[in-house]
């Protein structure tokens, strides 16, 4: 898969830290080939938390290199050069990579192979620009902070492998990363979140905490949920159909596979072809045999000598192979990639008025992308995905209320996870790409997108517009949180559907008795499970709140006693009957014991029972990571629990 470069106007939007950043990777270039001039380099741009750049060199760069690279780059900032911007012709820019001037300190016996052949990709309208600092001067349409001096702190990071223009039939190259912020202080705390983001690392709590496995048996990017991780599933489950049934939404179930057609009326195919799982082929079910195929085909053939086939007798041959071999094309199955199409045809099995609508189908199947093995990463990137999905049928008049609903239940799940950080990407359509990146219905792009775009407004929601981003059917809306470390996550999408209806044929009778397309909202607010679980681990640290905990409560009596014990099992039972996740040690273990173990499996409440608990009628209660709350009645700790549970709420009891 081919790495896009980015267009002008893009690099024009660059915040101020990518322009640092941008920077800083021109300063490591510099450094680089003060140690290495023979280096030859690829591409340096900002990334998210960074900066790299490719370079093919002999020598094998390592960590152990880090701190000579770093001591030359503080030298380079320490110049202070000027970034100075070069416009130049096509023909000078190629004289200059042949000199081997291009990303060099100056004229090299080998030409700058790379720069060359990305002068090649360059429009022919388009500007084509140099910037120098000092002695280096690379191919670069920038932009760039004034100075090296305006580089606040940086540090680098780690080196890796990668295909020139992410081509794996193109050379490999070393791929070194840094990261770059104003001040010392903004880049002390982003290793500071690094540190704890290790710490919080799902993979490695997710095992821990025996949540989910994978498993080479089953295959990479599908993971095995565990029963304490299936607790997690059922909770979120949970919480968003009770939200959803209270909103009017209808739960539907769709099948795991489907006919290629399906997902070519969608137009889906097209664009999701590479993400999805090769087609299963299977045997004709048109109902004709064999034999009786071949019987057709012959009564066709009114002689032995082709050249005697009249015009009519080889169309209607035509015709034939062209029915027979639509027949075979709708025998190739697919995994579903997405329940989209499959409520369409949900909305489709049955008239329609207006008075359905808003018609809102929600449902949790499971979806299968096939991901590239390099972009599965535990439970944020897999092959198999529960997704939280939904689909809102309604006219272009319920269209506000309909989308200002979806982002309350946004926020609201916000509040119950205590999301704090949270931003709306809204991605709009290219115009120059219609017909081949998004459907070419220019006039509805530009009605929708005004539509989401004021009711964000309207909403007072926090967003950013992004041009160029749409799903291919119409705008869309991706979900960016932060953790409770600061790092940023993609949790949830919420797209606008003008497009798709429409080729499925989906209409309804309006008021006064006409056909009309409706429009449709797709909305996963919990995104998938997977995904918001491998979000929730960080953001919990694996300590979830009282409801969502996997073991919600333990008894731990102190010893052994049968009337310790009895006593404990009668709460136990109590809290099973109302529903709570609780568990009971009996061990004949010390109470320290018993505690350290309930520490290290995370169980939310434990409640320590004693003699003098007994004969109070009470329990000690201590809540993970928080110690010894105190002895309570028994009565008012089970009030307290059920009271949590039942409100989904933050904090303990």
């Amino acid at each position: 898969m081919s790495e896009q470069r980015k267009t002008l106007e893009e690099r024009q939007k660059m915040t101020d830290l990518e322009r640092l950043r941008h920077s800083a990777a021109h300063v490591l270039a510099t450094a680089i080939l003060r140690i290495w001039p023979d280096a030859q380099f690829a591409a340096g741009p900002p990334v998210e938390n960074g900066f790299y750049y490719d370079l093919e060199l002999e020598h094998r760069i390592s960590p152990d290199d880090f701190p000579a690279i770093e001591a030359e780059m503080k030298k380079v900032i320490k110049e202070n050069q000027v970034f100075e911007k070069i416009v130049v012709t096509r023909e000078e820019a190629i004289e200059m990579a042949k000199r081997g001037r291009l990303a060099a300190l100056s004229d090299r016996p080998a030409p700058s192979k790379f720069k060359l052949d990305i002068i090649e990709s360059i429009p022919e309208n388009e500007e084509i620009s140099f910037y120098k600092n000092g002695d280096f001067i690379d191919l670069c349409a920038g932009p760039h902070v004034m100075r090296t001096g305006n580089i606040g702190a940086f540090k680098l990071t780690s080196v890796a492998s990668a295909y020139y223009k992410g081509d794996e039939r193109n050379p490999q190259l070393q791929r070194v990363y840094g990261t770059a912020f104003k001040t010392k202080a903004e880049l002390e705390a982003y290793f500071a979140m690094l540190e704890e983001a290790k710490k919080r690392d799902h993979r490695r709590l997710g095992k821990e905490l025996e949540l989910f496995t994978f498993d080479d048996d089953i295959g990479p990017g599908l993971p095995l949920w565990l029963p304490k991780g299936a607790v997690l599933i059922e909770e979120l489950e949970k919480l968003a159909k009770e939200t959803e049934f209270a909103a009017g939404y209808q739960r539907v179930r769709t099948p795991h596979v489907a006919r290629e057609n399906l997902y070519l009326t969608s137009g889906h195919l097209p664009y999701y072809a590479d993400s999805m799982f090769p087609p299963m082929v299977l045997p004709d079910e048109s109902g004709r045999t064999a034999p009786e195929r071949r019987e057709k085909l012959r009564a066709l053939l009114p002689g032995e000598d082709p050249s005697k086939l009249s015009d009519e007798s080889l169309d209607a041959l035509l015709a034939e192979l062209d029915k027979l071999a639509e027949e075979r094309h709708g025998d190739r199955f697919y995994l579903k990639a997405m329940n989209c199409p499959h409520h369409h045809k949900i909305f489709a099995a049955v008239p329609r008025s207006y008075k359905e609508l808003p018609l809102r189908l929600a449902e949790y199947g499971t979806c299968y992308r096939y991901e590239q093995s390099g972009e599965l990463f535990g439970l944020m990137r897999v092959r198999s995905m529960q997704m939280n999905d939904a689909h809102i049928y309604c006219t272009e008049e319920q269209f506000e209320e309909e989308f200002m609903a979806v982002n309350e239940m946004y926020l609201k799940y916000f509040r119950i996870f205590g999301i704090e950080k949270y931003l709306m990407r809204f991605s709009t359509h290219d115009p120059a790409r219609l017909g081949e990146k998004y459907v070419n219905q220019p006039e509805l792009w530009i009605k929708t997108e005004k539509m989401v775009r004021d009711v964000l407004v309207k909403s007072g929601i926090n967003f950013v517009e992004v041009p160029n981003e749409g799903a291919f059917y119409g705008p869309k809306i991706d979900v960016q949180v932060w953790s409770a470390i600061g790092r940023e996550f993609t949790i949830a999408t919420n797209q606008v559907d003008f497009a798709v209806p429409a080729r499925f044929g989906l209409t309804y009778r309006t008021r006064d008795n006409t056909e009309a397309t409706p429009l449709c909202i797709h909305r996963a607010p919990l995104g998938t499970h997977e995904r918001f679980i491998g979000f929730l681990i960080e953001h919990y640290a694996g300590n979830f709140p009282l409801w969502l905990s996997p073991i919600q409560v333990r008894l731990l009596p102190i010893g052994d006693d049968s009337r310790l014990v009895d006593y404990a099992r009668s709460i136990q039972n109590e809290l099973l009957a109302a529903g709570i996740r609780a568990e009971l040690d009996a061990s004949s273990d010390k109470i320290n014991g018993k505690v350290q173990r309930a520490e290290k499996d995370r169980v939310h409440t434990m409640l320590v029972v004693g003699h003098r608990d007994v004969d109070a009628g009470a329990v000690s209660v201590r809540v993970h990571g928080k110690g010894n709350l105190g002895a309570k009645p028994r009565n008012e700790v089970i009030a307290e629990i059920l009271h949590a549970v039942k409100h989904r709420l933050p904090n303990t009891p």
